[in-house]
């Protein structure tokens, strides 16, 4: 069968047809791409698990600060200066 031609009006239909589904499309990755990058409402949407991460971080930050202030400071220096 041999291709069917389009007139010019189905022509321009097709084509303002597809670009109102292309700016709904855009309009719709714009309001996904403001949500994924709204920072303040992913910590509210989760916050139990932000405050877990910052509990654990602040513990093994404050263990890691207190192991290396023993290090260099700490109990190394007493021994030597007990003996």
């Amino acid at each position: 069968m041999p291709p069917v031609a389009r007139t010019p009006g189905e022509i321009r239909a097709s084509i303002e047809q597809n670009r109102q589904e292309l700016g709904q499309s855009l309009d719709a990755l714009r309001a996904e791409v403001t949500e994924l990058t709204d920072w303040r409402g992913q910590i509210r949407r989760h916050q139990r698990q932000v405050l877990i991460g910052a509990g654990i971080a602040g513990f093994v930050l404050g263990g890691g600060f207190a192991a290396l202030g023993a290090l260099t400071f700490g109990r190394g220096r007493r021994r030597q200066l007990g003996r």
